[in-house]
C-alpha cells in the first residue's frame, strides 16, 4: 500500500503523504521522471532525500512500488469532489440540511465505477460524507478503493462510530487526510436534544476518545443552534482541551429540497452576516455526487444533475455550462441593487427563497430593514 502520492493538481504537481496535512510542490520535470521511473527500481536519490527531510521517512534502496503511487494526468481538469455515500444517519438532527434520512444508494459495482471515474477526472481530494457515511454498508470498501486510487480522503462524520475497531484498523492502514467531526453540544442534555437520539452524547465521547487515542487527524465543526447556543464557549473549550482544531458554524440553511423547517433551529442571536460571495469554481474544478451517482456542481446547486453511472465520465463535459447558468442572478434576485456585494451564491439564495425564509437569514435587504 502506498504511503506517498505524486499527482497533478490543476496546473501544478504535488507530492503528498496520506495522513499528513503538509505537502510539497513537485517541479514538472521531477513529476515526469517519476512517471517514467520503473516502479521495481529504487526511488531516485532526490526523492529519497526529499521525503526524509519532509517526513522523516527512509525509502533509500526500496522499490518505488513499495511506497509511491504516481497519479496520471487528466484532461478533465477536476481536482476535488464530495460524495454523499448515503443519506441515512443514526441521528435525527433538527438543523440537518439533508431533510429526510433515507437509506438508499447505489450497488457496490456502481460505487466502484463512480470512484474510478472520479480518479480519471483528476479528483485528488475527496470528501466522503452523508448522512452518516460510516453507517453505509459499503463505507469501508468504498473508502479503501478511493485510497487505492490515490485520493486524499476527508471523512465528515458525527463521530458516533469512530470507536469501532474495523474503522480504526482501516484508518491505520489507509490514513485519512482529515476526519471532520460535527459537534452538537457540550453536555449530554443539549447534545441528545439536538440530535434527537438518547445516548448520542455517550457515543460521541466514546468515538472521540478512540479517535484521539488513535491520533486521527481530527477537526471539529462546532454547530451552534437554538438548543446549544448557551454552550458555544463550552464546546470551544472542550475542543481546546482535546488539542483539536475547530471551526464554528452558526448559520442554518434550508434543506436540499427547499424546505424551511430546519431554519427553526437557528439561534437568532448567532445569525451572522456571511462574507461577500466573490465566486467559486463549482462545476469547473470540483463537483458533488449524491448517493445515486447524480453529479451536481456542489452540495447546494443540485439542479440539472448528471448520472455518472449512466453517462460515464463523458457526462462531466456538461457540468461547466450548468455551473455558469446556475450562478446567474435570476429568479427573484435579478435587478437587485446589492447583487454586486451579495453574501450568498445564486443556488443558495434560491433555496432560501423556496423555503420562504426571512430575508435577514441570507439577504442584505433583510439586514437593512432590521
Amino acid at each position: 500500500m502506498h504511503s506517498l502520492i505524486a499527482s497533478p493538481f490543476l496546473e501544478q504537481h504535488l507530492l503528498l503523504r496520506p495522513g499528513h496535512k503538509d505537502g510539497l510542490l513537485l517541479p514538472e520535470e521531477n513529476y515526469e521522471e517519476l512517471r517514467a521511473h520503473d516502479p521495481a527500481q529504487p526511488a531516485p536519490a532526490w526523492l529519497a532525500d526529499t521525503v526524509r527531510d519532509q517526513w522523516g521517512m527512509d525509502v533509500s534502496g526500496r522499490p518505488a512500488s513499495d511506497f509511491l503511487l504516481v497519479r496520471q494526468p487528466s484532461t478533465w481538469g477536476y481536482s476535488k469532489a464530495s460524495w454523499e455515500v448515503n443519506l441515512g444517519c443514526n441521528y435525527r438532527c433538527k438543523h440537518c440540511y439533508l431533510g429526510l434520512k433515507v437509506n438508499s444508494g447505489m450497488a457496490w459495482d456502481d460505487k466502484r465505477r463512480c470512484l474510478d471515474a472520479m480518479a480519471e477526472a483528476g479528483v485528488l481530494w475527496l470528501q466522503i460524507t452523508g448522512g452518516e457515511p460510516t453507517v453505509d454498508k459499503d463505507f469501508i470498501r468504498s473508502y479503501r478503493h478511493a485510497y487505492e486510487l490515490g485520493m486524499m480522503l476527508t471523512v465528515s462524520t458525527n463521530g458516533s462510530l469512530l470507536w469501532r475497531q474495523n474503522l480504526l484498523d482501516l484508518f491505520a492502514e489507509c490514513p485519512p487526510y482529515r476526519v471532520t467531526v460535527s459537534m452538537y453540544g457540550a453536555t449530554k442534555s443539549s447534545y441528545d436534544e439536538l440530535t434527537q437520539r438518547a445516548g448520542a452524547w455517550d457515543l460521541f465521547i466514546q468515538g472521540m476518545n478512540a479517535a484521539r487515542a488513535a491520533r486521527l487527524p481530527l477537526r471539529m465543526s462546532v454547530i451552534v443552534t437554538e438548543d446549544n447556543a448557551h454552550e458555544e464557549q463550552a464546546m470551544i473549550d472542550l475542543c481546546e482541551s482535546w488539542g483539536v482544531e475547530r471551526e464554528v458554524y452558526t448559520n442554518m440553511t434550508p434543506t436540499i429540497y427547499g424546505g424551511g423547517e430546519v431554519l427553526t433551529a437557528q439561534s437568532k442571536d448567532h445569525l451572522r452576516m456571511r462574507k461577500q460571495f466573490t465566486g467559486c469554481n463549482a462545476g469547473h474544478t470540483f463537483f458533488h455526487m449524491d448517493p445515486h451517482g447524480l453529479v451536481s456542481i456542489c452540495k447546494i446547486g443540485r439542479d440539472d444533475q448528471i448520472s455518472l453511472p449512466n453517462e460515464g465520465i463523458e457526462g462531466l463535459a456538461r457540468l461547466g455550462a450548468i455551473a455558469d447558468r446556475l450562478m446567474l442572478r435570476t429568479g427573484g434576485c435579478s435587478g437587485c441593487t446589492l447583487s454586486g456585494s451579495c453574501t450568498v451564491c445564486r443556488p443558495l439564495a434560491k433555496h432560501f427563497q423556496e423555503a420562504k425564509a426571512p430575508l435577514a437569514s441570507y439577504c442584505q435587504h433583510g439586514r437593512k430593514a432590521g
